[in-house]
């Protein structure tokens, strides 16, 4: 089982990808919205903001999110660190329920760019 600092460094690892993205994913990436992202075997959630083509992760926080943030995201430590490693497909994790993304419409379109 992953950690909580493994899954804030996966966390940090995740922006300095989205960081150096270019074409329509760095255009997605550029998103100013609100992040939330709960890590379900350790009970705990990391929030921030996506901003400026990164994951600025400002609190952790016990249990579920503590506000609803415009893009959220839900899934067990290994698998973020596997996601973030290559080792996990988004769209097959998605599929299978073991990554849970909501967020609006519009964001969602945005987003299916950077996976």
């Amino acid at each position: 089982m992953a950690t909580i600092e493994e899954c804030r460094a996966a966390l940090g690892k995740l922006s300095d990808n989205m960081q150096g993205a270019e074409g329509d994913v760095g255009a997605a990436a550029a998103l100013d919205r609100s992040v939330s992202c709960h890590i379900t075997d350790l009970e705990v959630t990391f929030t921030g903001r996506m901003t400026g083509g990164r994951i600025e992760v400002d609190g952790t926080h016990s249990g579920p999110p503590p506000e609803r943030a415009q893009i959220r995201l839900a899934m067990a430590g290994d698998d973020l660190v596997s996601l973030v490693a290559g080792e996990l497909n988004f769209a097959t994790a998605w599929g299978t329920g073991r990554v849970r993304l909501e967020a609006g419409l519009l964001d969602l379109f945005r987003l299916r760019k950077l996976l």
